[in-house]
């Protein structure tokens, strides 16, 4: 599952489809065939079997198997079958053992009584293995129109930026996460974040519209870098009082764009560094650390921002830790300079799309699950004013 800014599909899981396109998850393809092969199976258990038995007794499982992969009529249809084929079976000499004009005997009827009653049992399951699973596209579709709210799609050029960037939920069928980035364009330059909020589920999703709703206000207010992180960190504070968390924290990076002076400016909040690739070198730009938003409190000292210089043909990736610890089948971490180095070192400058292209395809060759959110963010200099 992904949620991109240049317009791909958030999410193709084959199932029941909502309004909107979200889609629920089904059962393999391979498991609506497993009830023919579950009669196939006991036809031959009865074939090989040198005593004769009433093989149509272990016919009555099979409108339950039918009900977990087929919708309520598609059961009937299977029960009417089976039901006919325990007849058959019941009047085949070679089946039962039996004269054939023992077809109405008390056995068999019981077992076609039980049959059409375990039918009507698998129907009512299968209606509501249906009712729940529109529920769920339902629940889901509400989930990831509310993260689209938040990471709203990060657009190709901002200000005097050239803009990139992916989301990659851990959580299975759904978009709720607690990662977040986001970027504009103000009169102090371009400036942007990424961060990683401590938690999973509606809760750090609660915290990820704080978080964002209070940077897209104090970007645009008078004051450096720090004044924005101040801000942030008040705001976090509210929130955990009004929860209460007295460990809630937010890992972040924000960062400023001056076009003039050609550098960018950052303050790291216990976040991943940021990445720079620049001249076909993949390097991490390390500064002062400071405590997470939400903690800033315990700390002495305000936190200390650092700049690099930051021209046309480089690169800076922000990344949350979804990406570094997303494990291989051995265990071994994603090796971020190296596969960024392997691919880029030595080479023409690469866009901000170009590097989000090639870790969105890379990343699942790495690993096959992802255990956390993934939020990256890709921006380089356009060298131009915005049309």
């Amino acid at each position: 599952m992904r949620l991109s800014d240049r317009g791909r599909p958030v999410q193709r899981i084959s199932g029941l489809v909502d309004s909107n396109g979200f889609e629920a998850p089904t059962v393999p393809g391979w498991m609506r065939w497993l009830p023919g092969l579950y009669v196939l199976a006991v036809l031959l258990v009865e074939f090989i079997t040198p005593t004769q038995w009433a093989v149509s007794s272990l016919l009555i499982a099979v409108p339950v198997l039918a009900a977990f992969t087929h919708g309520p009529f598609g059961v009937a249809v299977v029960t009417v079958f089976v039901v006919v084929l325990e007849g058959v079976l019941a009047g085949t000499p070679c089946c039962t053992g039996h004269n054939p004009h023992q077809l109405w005997g008390n056995h068999y009827v019981a077992t076609y009584l039980s049959t059409i009653v375990v039918g009507i049992m698998g129907v009512a399951l299968s209606w509501y293995r249906q009712r729940q699973q529109r529920h769920l596209v339902r629940v889901n579709s509400v989930a990831e129109a509310l993260m689209r709210t938040l990471l709203r799609p990060v657009p190709h050029q901002v200000g005097r930026l050239l803009a990139a960037g992916l989301y990659r939920s851990g959580e299975v069928g759904t978009m709720v996460g607690g990662d977040l980035y986001d970027i504009r364009a103000t009169k102090a330059g371009e400036r942007a974040i990424i961060g990683d909020v401590r938690g999973k589920g509606l809760q750090a999703v609660r915290t990820v519209a704080d978080i964002l709703g209070s940077f897209r206000e104090a970007v645009y207010d008078p004051g450096d870098l720090l004044a924005v992180a101040t801000r942030m960190e008040r705001r976090l504070s509210h929130e955990a009082a009004e929860i209460p968390d007295d460990e809630l924290f937010v890992t972040a990076v924000l960062i400023e764009y001056d076009a003039g002076a050609e550098q960018v400016t950052i303050i790291n909040h216990g976040h991943i560094e940021p990445v720079l690739i620049s001249g076909g070198e993949v390097t991490a730009l390390t500064g002062p650390p400071a405590l997470p938003l939400g903690l800033g409190g315990l700390a002495a000292d305000p936190p200390v921002s650092y700049t690099h210089r930051f021209t046309c043909g480089d690169v800076l990736l922000l990344c949350t830790d979804g990406l570094i610890e997303a494990r291989d089948h051995t265990g071994a971490f994603y090796p971020l300079l190296d596969r960024l180095g392997q691919r880029f070192g030595g080479r023409s400058a690469p866009g901000p799309a170009d590097v989000i292209d090639f870790l969105n395809a890379d990343l699942p060759r790495h690993t096959r699950i992802l255990q956390d959110d993934v939020a990256i963010l890709a921006i380089a200099p356009c060298g131009k004013d915005p049309a």
